[in-house]
């Protein structure tokens, strides 16, 4: 559906909508059989995907793409599918006292919401529409997607292909740009789900405010690394090296800051360009290295780093380039840019990269660590490497950040038994797994009575006799 008509939308969200309270129970196996349609079309129509991306980015490799984006979609409707019997299931709870010796029970049960909204953003045009829609479907709910306009090409193939095998009462798709976008986010939608930036998250969370639709933000933020006095720095910085040229720096939870000893800041400067070179000799029409989605985001990253350079920063590049607004207009791949100890005020301190370079802060110890990380808003990712054990524990305990991945990057984020999600400005809410399950469930308590109802032989119905209030007090204690 490709409309910016916000009455087109409304209405196919209430036909949806409808649809759910014709049916409301959804068994197991409607859940599955809906999971595996989706996985079908994946399958089926994968390399489709893989040259629609490909398209969009003007050179991100197909291998890559179907890796990233086909593969981790499959793994997560596969995971959903697999698991969710058990999920299911009412669990029993503890009934007060005296109650629970009158015979009363209670449970919650997992119900579907209804029909939930999705809107993905570009950088994984597939994975972010896919992976929470694995978790939609499993509880049993609807969902009309809403692909980034960013990457038209596979927006409008998922339109397309939707449209085309999938019934649209179940999931539909709706195209165009932020207008579009805006409009989305307005309707009443009963669960909405949004990945992207944090200033946008907020306009979101805003409009989806006005009826009371809850949210999942899947958001972003200056992830940290943490190199410990005692961590094996080669190794370290291979991984990330690797973390941080993953989609080409355009990963949500991409390290951004790299806090290094103070007396091992240059090794680690040099190992980290090293590793960078050893898996793109080559940078410019390397079809490896994945470029920039667009001319503009590749040119935002760069005036990052110049702006730093002339500020006074060091800066280090893998790759010897005359200049890199050049690289810009070419075919908008960017050599790893290292920047040294740049001040809290300029931009690349106070904005996500989301691209090829990477902020260098000498630390002297844990606790300065720890105080720099507190003074931003929360992250999405925190990374540690190290074999220190209590400073592991006093890193985590006096941090906040949506995960947590030691001795790596990344990793933690392709956890399907293990929530995913922000904290603050990075997010709220999870998917992935049954947790991401519960976020789009509605958990409703059912208690049952029982047969004998003893509150009149307790004086507890009115008309209350004249020692009603003293039977209150006498229970109130502090035991």
């Amino acid at each position: 559906m490709n409309s910016k008509d916000s009455g087109s939308m409304a209405a196919l969200l209430q036909h949806q909508q409808q649809a759910h309270k014709l049916q409301m129970l959804v068994t197991v196996a409607q859940r599955r059989e809906r999971i595996q349609q989706v996985i079908n079309l994946l399958v089926e129509h994968h390399q489709a995907f893989a040259e629609a991306i490909e398209a969009d980015f003007n050179g991100r490799s197909q291998g890559f793409s179907i890796m990233n984006d086909v593969l981790g979609s499959l793994a997560s409707l596969k995971y959903t599918r697999d698991n969710l019997e058990p999920w299911l299931k009412s669990e029993s709870r503890e009934v007060f006292a005296p109650y629970d010796q009158l015979g009363s029970t209670a449970r919650v049960e997992y119900q579907p919401k209804g029909s939930v909204g999705i809107i993905g953003t570009w950088n994984a045009p597939l994975y972010t529409l896919f992976a929470p829609l694995a978790c939609v479907l499993g509880a049993g709910n609807r969902a009309i997607l809403k692909p980034s306009e960013v990457t038209p090409k596979t927006a409008a193939l998922v339109a397309q292909l939707f449209a085309k095998h999938i019934d649209p009462l179940l999931v539909s798709v709706v195209t165009g740009g932020a207008d579009t976008g805006a409009k989305f986010s307005e309707l009443p939608f009963d669960h909405l789900v949004f990945t992207g930036s944090t200033q946008v998250g907020k306009k979101i969370m805003a409009a989806a405010a006005k009826n009371l639709v809850p949210v999942t933000l899947e958001l972003g933020g200056k992830s940290p690394a943490v190199l410990s006095q005692d961590c094996d720095l080669s190794e370290s910085c291979k991984r990330l090296a690797l973390a941080k040229s993953n989609n080409g720096g355009q990963v949500c939870v991409s390290p951004d800051i790299v806090y290094v000893p103070r007396n091992k800041l240059d090794q680690v400067a040099a190992l980290l360009l090293e590793n960078f070179r050893h898996f793109y000799p080559e940078i410019t029409h390397n079809p490896d290295f994945v470029p920039s989605v667009n001319r503009q985001h590749c040119q935002r990253v760069v005036d990052l780093v110049e702006q730093a350079r002339d500020a006074g920063c060091q800066v280090l590049s893998s790759h010897e380039v005359a200049n890199l607004a050049e690289l810009v207009t070419s075919d908008k791949r960017l050599p790893l840019q290292l920047v040294i100890s740049p001040d809290k005020e300029l931009d690349i301190m106070q904005q996500e990269i989301f691209g090829a370079a990477l902020v260098l802060l000498p630390y002297d110890d844990i606790d300065g660590v720890i105080n720099d990380i507190n003074s931003r808003a929360k992250p999405l990712a925190l990374y540690y490497f190290g074999e220190n054990d209590a400073e592991l524990s006093k890193l985590l305990a006096n941090t906040s950040s949506g995960g947590v991945a030691v001795n790596d990057c990344l990793m933690h984020a392709a956890m399907h038994d293990a929530p995913f999600g922000g904290v603050g400005a990075s997010g709220m809410g999870h998917y992935h797994g049954r947790e991401g399950f519960l976020a789009f469930s509605h958990q409703r308590t059912v208690f049952v009575a029982p047969k004998h109802d003893p509150r009149g032989e307790w004086g507890l119905l009115p008309p209350h006799h004249d020692q009603f209030k003293a039977m209150m007090v006498a229970q109130v204690t502090a035991d």
